[in-house]
């Protein structure tokens, strides 16, 4: 790994982090080559008035591709794994109610992409009450709080980038000017919840910087690491709807986890299919952009079709 160098610039975020250091004070340990998953493509984003880089881009059917590693991403922070395997939450267990899970995720990023503020503040409140029940007692391993906004940031960031990896399998790689637009409007992903404008990192560059430190603290132990290979696998979804799909799904989970991921969790991601990964991609990208809108992004707008059918009927919004 990189020294540790002196005296860095200082970066956009004026939140004090309990969980990491100054992010003014040192620079990353790991790099982006470590932390995300690699781009193979050289192909430029082809970009217009009409389609700018924006995070409602990224609301496509092919985002869920990468959702299971994206829960494992998320859980690389011990505070959140705990926080899920030992959820009082049982209706919302990823193990137990899988579909639910997934719907309640979609829905999420649906509403806080798509949704107006008014939405997202209904939001909130449904999913600031299943946060109550999430915290850590005398047995926990470690402490955690559902409300903390340091772990929520960390979600949310696992969450944008997943959303710009995938956006970028499907329609190139991003120019730093669409980057960063790209990233300004992704913000939603935590204001949505309890992170604030000024804990979301200033600029694209910063988020690096707090990506990559952030990633210094994803420890897999044994617990989790049991649990996260039973994710891997798909083994909370029935049988006979998971093994005609299984080496696919779990393909696309790998292939989507960075290095640092497969690492820990002893996954083995020779070139030969990262090559096949990458291919796959550059195929579902040429299909992609004959499907129209409507039928690329049909989860998304079910999720808030759903979002808005169980809000005027006074129904549980998560």
């Amino acid at each position: 790994m990189p020294e540790e160098v002196d005296a860095p610039e200082p970066i956009g975020l004026d939140y004090p982090m309990a969980y990491l250091p100054d992010l003014a004070q040192r620079r990353p340990r790991l790099t982006n080559a470590q932390t995300r998953i690699r781009i193979g493509s050289t192909k430029k984003r082809a970009t217009s008035a009409d389609k700018p880089a924006v995070i409602t881009e990224a609301v496509e059917f092919w985002q869920l591709a990468g959702a299971a590693a994206n829960v494992v991403m998320q859980l690389g922070w011990t505070e959140v794994a705990y926080g899920v395997m030992e959820s009082k939450v049982e209706s919302g267990s990823l193990m137990k109610h899988p579909w639910k899970r997934a719907r309640t995720t979609t829905q999420y990023l649906s509403v806080a992409i798509l949704g107006t503020e008014e939405e997202r503040i209904a939001l909130r409140k449904a999913i600031d009450s299943a946060h109550r029940h999430v915290k850590s007692d005398a047995d926990s391993p470690v402490k955690y709080n559902a409300f903390n906004r340091e772990l929520q940031l960390w979600v949310a960031a696992c969450l944008y980038v997943g959303l710009e990896d995938t956006h970028q399998l499907l329609h190139g790689l991003m120019s730093e000017d669409d980057a960063e637009l790209f990233y300004q409007t992704g913000k939603v992903l935590g204001t949505t919840l309890q992170v604030t404008d000024e804990m979301w990192p200033a600029t694209r560059k910063d988020f690096d910087v707090y990506w990559n430190t952030a990633c210094e603290r994803v420890v897999i132990d044994d617990r989790t690491h049991a649990y996260l290979n039973d994710l891997v696998d798909l083994k909370m979804i029935n049988p006979f709807i998971r093994l005609p799909f299984k080496h696919m799904l779990r393909f696309l989970t790998v292939g989507f986890l960075p290095p640092i991921y497969q690492e820990q969790l002893g996954l083995v991601w020779t070139d030969r299919q990262r090559r096949s990964f990458e291919a796959l991609f550059r195929f579902v990208s040429t299909t992609n952009r004959f499907l129209p809108a409507w039928l690329r992004r049909g989860g998304a707008n079910a999720a808030m079709v759903d979002f808005r059918w169980r809000r005027s009927h006074d129904k549980a919004l998560i």
